[in-house]
């Protein structure tokens, strides 16, 4: 798999760094995690982004990584197919769920729990991409989130907690305990999942998920109001080729070859066309 370079997360965008870490942790040993975490983080950040040059420049670099990886890895059915990827991404959530939730009724409190239940609430977010979540899914991010950060207070303040679900009318109890904005914690290296180290931070607010659009529709949009910084390649004569223009050419020659599917010879030969003349002129056929 192609290796990231990004350039340093501008501030804004500073929430998608817990799904940019997440990622990196898995580029190795599964990069199926690492392709939809970075996906969720660019349909973030197009949303958050001001159209800053930093912002942009960070974008753009995450937006190749996509395509490159998704050229690289097109037989692997979970990184092409939304719904085996829905699958795969649920089923290590889950396990990551009820690994740190055993341990957590266990009483076995520890940060690299914390970082389980962290890491599982934050991989339901990803799902979000797939469209929005089953009731299941809610209640486990919804939950998950909340224990990391209640185990997490209390260890900060050297108090026991409680393990499992807590009941409403525990007095020893306060649902609205947050960890502290300053605060930050690292993962032990020995958990037994061997999920590594990461950063948990209070302030962890996701933002909205785009539903209403595919992220495909999403990137070409946001590349269409950025065409200075949407330049992929010249060809002769200096026409200059935004990668919204590419994606379109790859949509033509695709439709070419569905075509061919039903012996509909016309049809592939116009969509071939108007991939080779926007390829050479910059302009769609009209």
């Amino acid at each position: 798999m192609v290796n990231l370079d990004l350039p340093e997360i501008p501030l804004s965008l500073k929430s998608l760094q817990h799904y940019l870490k997440i990622a990196s942790t898995h580029d190795q040993r599964d990069p199926v995690i690492s392709y939809w975490c970075r996906l969720y983080a660019l349909q973030t950040g197009l949303k958050l982004s001001t159209k800053s040059p930093k912002e942009t420049n960070f974008l753009m670099k995450l937006m190749d990584w996509l395509e490159t990886t998704k050229k690289e890895l097109y037989d692997n059915e979970a990184i092409t197919n939304d719904i085996a990827a829905q699958a795969h991404l649920e089923n290590w959530a889950l396990k990551l769920f009820l690994y740190a939730d055993k341990n957590d009724r266990a009483a076995n409190f520890g940060k690299n729990i914390v970082h389980s239940f962290f890491t599982a609430g934050l991989l339901y977010d990803v799902l979000t991409v797939f469209g929005e979540l089953s009731e299941e899914a809610v209640q486990n991010r919804k939950y998950a989130k909340w224990k990391a950060a209640y185990i997490h207070n209390c260890l900060k303040n050297n108090e026991t907690p409680l393990p499992g679900p807590i009941q409403e009318n525990n007095e020893k109890t306060n649902f609205n305990k947050n960890i502290e904005e300053d605060s930050a914690i690292e993962a032990k290296e020995e958990d037994t999942l061997n999920t590594e180290d990461l950063v948990v931070i209070s302030n962890t607010n996701p933002s909205d998920t785009i539903y209403s659009k595919t992220s495909e529709e999403n990137v070409e949009e946001w590349s269409s109001e950025n065409k200075d910084c949407n330049v992929v390649t010249k060809i002769e004569g200096g026409i200059e080729l935004s990668v919204e223009q590419i994606n379109k050419a790859q949509k033509f020659i695709k439709w070419s070859g569905s075509a061919l599917n039903y012996d509909d010879v016309p049809t592939a030969v116009l969509n071939l066309r108007k991939a080779l003349h926007l390829l050479t002129t910059g302009q769609e056929l009209t």
